[in-house]
């Protein structure tokens, strides 16, 4: 009987070291495989799509290491390092920033968060909690513009009307469509806000009081170090450390298509724990309500236009 246990455990033993072994050689290669992906990438961004001279030396096929470190914010023996598959770990803030300098698309950058081992904080990936019986209320609230949020004010999903309330969200890369980020340094949103100054003071605001539960969480973290990097008028109100909730009021917006327009704006809470929420807006008059539906009616003939297959 002794005999027998010594040898189980001597079985078990040996079956640990498998696994583990088996485990380490599948994040070594995971790392090569990063490695490669890199540098691929790296290749093939040539100087003047990042705004950097191209020079008379250059014999690096696109940028070299040193740039895109210098791009993303992070020091070139780290990068180096990363291209080389050392064991050394990485951010994902840092995973976000080399996806941007190198113009990773969805799926490039999918790919990349997965062979870092990280989870892609952005909600350029489609959300889980947008069902299809959210959307399909979204599409029947129009005319009224409506979205769906988190409490991070990522734009989750959207109606054709809410996309073409402050611009074309379409065009907006789905990493980006935040309505912080849009609020502080998208042009069209910012020209489309009729109080300005007063939404990003307000925005400041909310997003500290909606960032208390938050705080450690890498998404946030990141989400105020791109703003702080890109709008003066963020840092100074982040620096005010003002709290506010989020009421229902009044917003006027200048919409590029068919002009003012007084909305009431309302949150409709989707989860218990106050995170998803589904954001509509009501004609505040007459005259907002007519807009509207001159709006819904662009974006109809849009779509039939580009879409003739689907109106058919």
């Amino acid at each position: 009987m002794a005999s027998t246990g010594s040898t189980t455990s001597t079985v078990g033993t040996t079956d640990r070291r498998s696994a583990s072994t088996t485990a380490r050689d599948g994040t070594e290669i995971r790392r090569r495989e990063l490695a490669g992906f890199l540098r691929s990438r790296r290749e093939r961004i040539t100087p003047e799509q990042v705004g950097l001279p191209r020079g008379t030396r250059r014999r690096t096929p696109g940028l070299r290491r040193e740039e895109v470190a210098q791009l993303s914010a992070v020091g070139v023996t780290w990068y180096t390092w990363l291209e080389q598959a050392r064991d050394i770990h990485v951010s994902v803030q840092v995973l976000d920033a080399l996806a941007r300098t190198l113009m990773l698309d969805a799926g490039e950058r999918a790919h990349l968060f997965q062979l870092a081992g990280a989870t892609d904080p952005t909600p350029a990936a489609r959300c889980p909690s947008v069902t299809p019986a959210l959307e399909e209320m979204l599409h029947r609230l129009e005319p009224l513009p409506a979205c769906i949020q988190n409490s991070r004010y990522d734009i989750l999903a959207y109606n054709r009307v809410y996309g073409r309330l402050l611009g074309d969200l379409d065009a907006v890369p789905p990493e980006d469509r935040n309505c912080m980020l849009l609020v502080h340094t998208d042009p069209q949103w910012r020209s489309s806000i009729v109080h300005l100054e007063e939404a990003e003071r307000l925005m400041a605001a909310k997003l500290r009081a909606s960032m208390a539960g938050h705080l450690g969480e890498p998404a946030w973290k990141m989400l105020v170090a791109r703003l702080e990097d890109r709008s003066p008028s963020f840092r100074e109100n982040w620096r005010r450390y003002e709290v506010h909730a989020s009421p229902t009021r009044t917003k006027l917006f200048r919409n590029p298509w068919v002009g003012l327009l007084t909305l009431h704006h309302t949150d409709l809470w989707l989860t218990p724990e106050f995170g998803a929420r589904m954001v509509t807006y009501a004609p505040a008059d007459d005259d907002t309500r007519l807009r509207l539906e001159r709006l819904h009616a662009l974006v109809t003939r849009d779509e039939r236009r580009d879409h003739p297959e689907a109106a058919a």
